[in-house]
Parts: C-alpha cells; sequence; structure tokens
C-alpha cells in the first residue's frame, strides 16, 4: 500500500472486550449497521471505520465480532487487513476468542499490529499488570512479541492519545504498494444505492483499479465496469492494493454479487476446484490421518472443502492437498484459514502453494515440487513453471498460474539468465530447451543432407519437428549454424552435391527453358523429355527454381532467370511509364497466355503497379 496513503487495520478479540467502543471513541463512528446488533450490544457483522492522522495518513478500520458464533465474519474481515489492533478487557484478560482471534491472524500472515488494553477505569493498577503479563504469555515468539500494549478506556478517553501514536507509527512504516500483480479484490459487502445502483466494498488486496476498466467477478463469472470509486468517503480514480475501497458498478445487479465474491481485472484470472498448500496445525493431534472435511477461509470466501496431508514437513507444518466442491479464486501466497466444522473450531492455516498443481506426478515429486515452491520468490516460481512445461509458458499461462501482471513477468523473465523471454510470441522458455532443440534440429538437417545430398535443404514444416509454428521459429531465429531460404532450411555449411547425371539433367532442363526465351514450354513437356523418372526430374526442377536459375511465374508456368532479368532491366530503364498490356506484348513479343501472368508477377514483385487497365512502372 501506499506509504504515506493510508493503512487497514483490524480489530481482534473475545466477545464484549470493547473492540467497537475503541473504534468509536477513536473515529466518532458507530461500526454496528444492524438494528439487531444495536438491540443486543454485540457485533455480528463487520464493521468499518476510518481516522485521519497527521502526514496525510489515513487508518481504515475493520471491526470484527468477537462471539465464538460469528468467527465465520471475524474471518472475512481479517483477510482485509494489514496490521492488527489486539483488545483484551483488562476486568477478564485473556479469554477464548481472543486467542482463537490471535491464531487467526498468525495463520492469515499478519505480521504488524499492537495490542489494546481495554477498560483500564474498572479495575486496578495490580490487575492491569496481571492481565498485561498473561498477554505477553500469548504473543510470546509471535509477530506481537515486544509490542506495545496500550493501557485504555473508551469511557474515560484515556489512553487514546497513545493508541492513535501507535496508529501513525504503523502509518509511517506501512509496506509498499504490492505491485506487479493483478488487481483482486474480496468483496465483504455487496448493496444497491438509489440513483447510483450497485456498490461492492473490499480492500484491494494486489494490484491497481481504476474508473473506467472493465472487469470480472470470480467465481459468479459476472463482467461490469467501474462507473466511480471512493476511499474513505472521497472519489477517487484509482485504488491501490491495501486500501479499503468502494467501488460503483455498471453492468452487474447488486443481487448477483455477494460476500465471497472477488473482483479482479477482466478475464485474466481463473478459479480453482485442486490446490497444493501448506498448513500450519494449531496442535498436532489435529492432524487428519486421512481425507478430512473442514471448512476453508480465503479472502472473504468460505468453502467446505477435503483435505489431505500430503507430507508433514515439521511438527505441526505439512504440505497437503485441498479439494473443493465449489470454486474460488486462489494464487500462491494466499494464506487461508482451516475450521472444522463441527464443533466449530479453528484448526490451522497456511499458504497456498500452486492452485493448479499436476495431477500425474507421483507422491515423492509432489513432495519434492511442493518444496521448491514452499522456498520460491516470483523469480523462482517462474522459472520453475516455465521449465516444467516441455514447450514453455505463454504469458497468458504464466498470468492464470501466478497472478503476476505481464509487465512483472516479462521483468523477471528478462532478468533471468536461465530464462528466455520471446517478445514476438509472448512465450517464456529455458535456454537448455532452447539449446537442446537447437542440437536436435542440427542433428536432424545432418542426416537429411546426409540422405538427399543434391537438395539444397529440407522443406521448413518437416523441419519443425512437430514443434508449432511459432516455437520452431523461436528454434530458427538467430541460430548461425542454419540458413532459411524462403520455405527451406539447411545447415549453413551444406552444399548441394549432385550426381553427373543430376547435374546433366539440370543443364538440359536449364537449357530448354533459356532458349525458349519469352515462349516457355509447359513444365510437363520439359520434365517428360529430361528423365524418365518424372518426380525426380520435378525435383532437379525444384532445385532451379530455388537457386534462383529459374523464375516460377505461376504454378504452370516458369521462365529462365535471363529472360525475367531482361524484362526488369527493360522496364527499369522507364521508370514512371505508363503502358497498356498491348505495348507490353509488343516489346517482349508475348502472347496474352503469357503476358498477363507476367504482369501479375511483376505486380507482385513490385516491380509494376496495375491503374486501371494500365501498368506504372515503379
Amino acid at each position: 500500500m501506499n506509504c504515506r496513503g493510508g493503512l487497514v487495520v483490524g480489530t481482534a478479540g473475545h466477545i464484549d472486550h470493547g473492540k467497537t467502543s475503541l473504534v468509536r471513541a477513536l473515529t466518532g463512528i458507530d461500526t454496528d449497521r444492524l438494528a439487531e446488533e444495536k438491540r443486543r450490544g454485540i457485533s455480528i457483522d463487520l464493521g468499518f471505520a476510518h481516522l485521519a492522522l497527521p502526514g496525510g495518513i489515513t487508518v481504515g478500520f475493520i471491526d470484527v465480532p468477537g462471539h465464538e458464533r460469528f468467527v465465520r465474519n471475524m474471518l472475512a474481515g481479517a483477510a482485509g487487513i494489514e496490521a492488527v489492533m489486539l483488545v483484551v478487557a483488562a476486568n477478564e484478560s485473556v479469554m477464548p476468542q481472543t486467542r482463537e482471534h490471535f491464531d487467526i491472524c498468525r495463520l492469515l500472515g499478519i505480521r504488524r499490529g499492537f495490542v489494546v488494553l481495554t477498560k483500564v477505569d474498572l479495575v486496578s493498577q495490580d490487575q492491569i499488570r496481571a492481565t498485561s503479563q498473561e498477554i505477553r504469555a500469548l504473543i510470546a515468539g509471535s509477530f506481537l512479541e515486544g509490542c506495545a500494549i496500550v493501557p485504555a478506556s473508551a469511557a474515560t478517553g484515556q489512553g487514546l492519545t497513545e493508541v492513535r501514536s501507535e496508529l501513525q507509527r504503523l502509518g509511517q512504516t506501512a509496506r509498499a504498494t504490492r505491485d506487479g500483480k493483478v488487481a483482486r479484490l474480496p468483496v465483504d459487502r455487496s448493496f444497491s444505492v438509489k440513483g447510483f445502483g450497485t456498490v461492492i466494498t473490499g480492500t484491494l488486496w494486489t494490484g491497481a483499479l481504476r474508473s473506467g476498466d472493465d472487469i470480472f467477478v470470480h467465481p459468479s463469472n459476472k463482467s461490469g465496469r467501474i462507473r466511480s470509486m471512493q476511499i474513505h468517503g472521497h472519489s477517487v480514480d484509482t485504488g491501490i492494493a491495501g486500501q479499503r475501497t468502494a467501488i460503483n458498478l455498471a453492468g452487474i445487479d447488486a443481487s448477483s454479487i455477494k460476500r465471497g465474491d472477488t473482483l479482479t481485472a477482466a478475464e485474466q484470472l481463473d478459479d480453482t476446484h485442486v490446490m497444493d498448500v501448506w498448513i500450519e496445525w494449531l496442535d498436532s493431534r489435529a492432524i487428519p490421518e486421512r481425507r478430512a472435511e473442514l471448512q476453508f477461509h480465503l479472502g472473504t470466501a468460505e468453502v467446505l472443502a477435503q483435505c489431505k496431508v500430503l507430507y508433514a514437513a515439521n511438527g505441526c507444518r505439512t504440505f497437503g492437498r485441498l479439494w473443493l466442491p465449489s470454486p474460488v479464486l486462489a494464487l500462491p501466497g494466499d494464506h487461508f484459514v482451516l475450521r472444522r466444522p463441527s464443533p466449530a473450531q479453528t484448526v490451522g492455516g497456511g499458504q497456498v502453494l500452486d492452485p493448479f498443481p499436476p495431477v500425474r506426478l507421483n507422491r515423492l515429486r509432489t513432495i519434492e515440487r511442493l518444496e521448491r515452491l514452499a522456498g520460491a520468490d516470483d523469480a523462482s516460481r517462474i522459472e520453475l513453471l516455465v521449465s516444467e512445461a516441455p514447450t514453455g509458458r505463454r504469458v497468458e499461462e504464466l498470468l492464470r498460474a501466478t497472478g503476476l501482471s505481464r509487465e512483472r513477468i516479462r521483468e523477471l523473465a528478462i532478468a533471468n539468465p536461465s530464462l528466455l523471454f520471446v517478445e514476438a510470441h509472448s512465450v517464456v522458455i529455458t535456454k537448455a530447451w532452447l539449446g537442446e532443440r537447437r542440437n536436435r534440429l542440427a542433428n536432424w538437417l545432418s542426416a537429411f543432407h546426409a540422405k538427399n545430398p543434391s537438395l539444397a535443404g529440407a522443406p521448413l514444416a518437416q523441419a519443425r519437428l512437430g514443434l508449432r509454428p511459432e516455437l520452431a521459429s523461436i528454434v530458427f531465429e538467430r541460430f548461425p549454424a542454419i540458413r532459411v531460404q524462403g520455405e527451406t532450411v539447411s545447415l549453413a555449411t551444406h552444399k548441394a552435391v549432385f550426381s553427373d547425371q543430376d547435374s546433366r539433367v539440370m543443364a538440359r532442363i536449364e537449357g530448354v527453358f533459356r532458349d525458349a526465351g519469352f515462349q516457355p514450354p509447359t513444365i510437363t513437356e520439359v520434365l517428360s523429355a529430361a528423365l524418365r523418372d518424372a518426380q525426380k526430374a520435378r525435383s532437379l526442377l525444384e532445385i532451379l527454381v530455388k537457386s534462383k536459375r529459374l523464375v516460377r511465374i505461376s504454378d504452370d508456368l516458369i521462365f529462365h532467370a535471363d529472360v525475367m532479368a531482361h524484362v526488369r532491366n527493360s522496364l527499369a530503364a522507364h521508370r514512371g511509364r505508363r503502358f497498356s498490356v498491348p505495348e507490353f506484348k509488343e516489346w517482349t513479343h508475348m502472347s496474352r497466355k503469357y503476358a498477363i501472368p507476367v504482369l501479375e508477377y511483376l505486380d507482385r514483385e513490385h516491380i509494376t503497379r496495375r491503374d486501371g487497365d494500365q501498368r506504372v512502372i515503379l
């Protein structure tokens, strides 16, 4: 996120520990929106508020419910936060939902935050010290170890200045925008506003969105367009990663979008039903021995999943595979949480390693691959995915597999000495593959020349050796060991070798066309007179054409090269002149049978240009 622009902070903690009251005291905004929340005095769903701080920093708050029955709602909000404000009531200390919320924050990869010790006006200093010690014990060894514990009271205002100071500190050290990725925004609310239409809200995870952009909603496969956007009530043209964003959409009805959907840039990513992951279990006794059914939470989505542990990597950390009956949009590095459905309990969480795992690898190779992916950065992941594919990867494939933008993929591929980014075909290959294919081509051409010494080269289509044309062109281009002429390819050192008989036949064929001048015989006549073996005679004729000793005007009309050179030279002496077909016939003494095809050939060669019934010499 923009280091001077904002920070999304989530509350976490047990029910009735004062999360909502604290946010209201800081911002003046009551995050309890629902009538039932106000009637019961507890938070049921997510609440939102914001606070402007000095230096242009704006803190967006996601206030989550603390009751164990609403942990699923808490998870939907926690997925969008970058820092946590762990709230513990001084009069009750650490409670079950304090622990579960804190575990969820750890599993979701949140790495910054602080603790607010609320309701200090209700207890003694001894109680404040005792509760602080229990909090220190809870957060020991975690991302919050050593963080500030701020005593505060929403009722009296005590400590609120210190809370704002901690928020200011977090805002000033906020991470840079997670650029280089396709835009993704998990939807936490969708509603309709009179006069505007559909509005959705969420925290923009990655990338950027702009007014006017076409968008796509997963997994409902709905398309639309961004009409306008707001950040904390202010209209903006662009939203960037890390910002709480409200988006007014055109072309989509509010009822067709729900919490759990993800809004992305238009049709660039794919949903998945199967993914490979690493999982950190909160208790080793929770690790399933066989395939188990667990509640899977990613972003704002919640799906019942089948989980199978593939390998225990280290203690409570395992590799696993998840099968989802309903598709989700997941990308490498995404954090998720797993909960047991009944009795409801958070049992673990982790990160997505591969949202589209290969299905035909054996268990050992799968584990080796996951170990590589677990430690891979973006550059290493691109290299692995490209090296796994027999013919490299298209940029579109890599985008779908990683969520990286085309520009970032190109940048990483160019910087990697093992890879080659082919701009013309938008594909990434390994240099090792290119070297192997070129060696194979050179060996194949060597064998072809040995078998066909009199041919100038092999047909290009045959020399592709089964590669798609665009991949074959990558192999052929800038390869100094070969020579490509038209539709023929040969080793650069190859020279056609002819037997005495072949040489005599070729000389006879060439002589016939030379002597015929502007009235050439038919190809069939020449071949039948030159050699009994018609197929052999035709191959020798083609050699003469490819060596440019004969010129093919059309499929069944050939002239000697000297004759066509004479025509070219004669016309060149009169550049800019206009002439008719009868005039051309008179100059060359050609019949119309030959004159028209020759003129069409000259047009194709840009020697002449047809202009109505006449031609212009270029």
